[in-house]
């Protein structure tokens, strides 16, 4: 697989990652089950998947336990990459950026994923009680004791408070340019996919600008793009997109141009190709520092994700893409 680096230190992965959260966490109970998902990530090792993108609040605990398996037999072939500053407790989910609650992650962390040292250790959310530069400064203390090579931060999340007429990354930009001043940041996280492009406007320009790595989460629209979904099918109630806007019945079938423009796409690259290829393959058109991290638990998922690093879109099929319909959602 192609390989791309992120950051001023130049770590390198592959282009297409793992994103392993919906193996334990945020998608339907009922279909998960870990020796499938266990075999899932050797199958994206063995194809030159590299990235393996957890959290210590998936599960919570049982994904980096999950990896941890994986890992014991094959650190040598893996970018680990997970994250600190949520707690989940029974009905409710809190950020702690305390220095001496991050060091004790990093630790407890450590030891669930079997390794001595986590390659990129990103930071979930920023603690509204604790000013980000000293949870920033917590996470620099680990890379200079070892314990982590490479820091990132995650977007701050759509329903964060916004500032009246301010793009949607607009705070997450300001908390970079603060945590800068502190300890260098290697890669930032944040949706971007057909159906969410906005981190185009000026998030991923910032990451360009500074050499900073941009790990494109939920590239696959959380399974929209793929075309596999029915509409009006409907989800598991512990399946986030149970509650997503864009997945209500009326919505799932408003959206079907936009599948259909990538299916349209896909066709003029071989039968073979998937809509959820090319939705890939846009994604890692928008920069060499992009690495899209698609979510799966499924070997078959793996290699068809896996394969959309070797699709090369034209100018004529980036062109296409961008004229598909905006995504809409119940709560437009």
């Amino acid at each position: 697989m192609e390989r791309r680096t992120i950051g001023a230190g130049s770590l390198a992965m592959g282009a297409v990652g793992l994103g392993c959260m919906p193996m334990n966490w945020a998608y339907s109970g009922s279909q998960r089950q870990g020796d499938e998902s266990v075999r899932a990530v050797h199958r994206a090792l063995d194809l030159g998947v590299t990235l393996l993108d957890t959290a210590d609040m998936y599960g919570p605990f049982t994904n980096e336990l999950l990896l941890g398996r994986v890992l014991k037999e094959r650190r040598a072939d893996a970018f680990v990459s997970t994250k600190v500053g949520l707690l989940v407790g029974e009905q409710h989910i809190v950020a702690n950026g305390r220095p001496g609650y991050v060091k004790r992650a990093c630790d407890a962390s450590l030891r669930r994923l079997q390794t001595d040292v986590i390659d990129l250790y990103q930071l979930h959310r920023a603690d509204p009680e604790v000013p980000v530069e000293e949870t920033w400064g917590a996470m620099a203390d680990l890379v200079q004791a070892g314990k982590v090579r490479a820091l990132g931060v995650c977007a701050v999340g759509a329903r964060a408070a916004r500032r009246p007429g301010a793009r949607l990354h607009d705070g997450t930009i300001r908390q970079l340019q603060r945590v800068q001043q502190v300890f260098p940041v290697t890669a930032v996280q944040a949706e971007l996919s057909v159906w969410s492009p906005e981190a185009l406007d000026a998030l991923l320009p910032w990451c360009a600008a500074r050499g900073v790595g941009f790990l494109a989460a939920m590239p696959l629209g959380n399974g929209f793009l793929t075309g596999t979904l029915t509409p009006g099918e409907g989800f598991e109630p512990d399946d986030v997109r149970a509650r997503h806007p864009r997945f209500t019945a009326e919505m799932t079938a408003a959206n079907q141009p936009i599948v259909a423009g990538l299916r349209r796409v896909a066709r003029r690259h071989g039968a073979e190709v998937t809509p959820a290829q090319v939705a890939l393959a846009w994604v890692l058109a928008q920069g060499a520092h992009v690495v899209a991290v698609p979510g799966t638990k499924r070997e078959r998922w793996v290699r068809e994700n896996a394969g959309a690093a070797e699709l090369r879109l034209t100018g004529e099929d980036l062109a296409e893409v961008a004229g598909l319909p905006a995504a809409r959602g119940s709560w437009d």
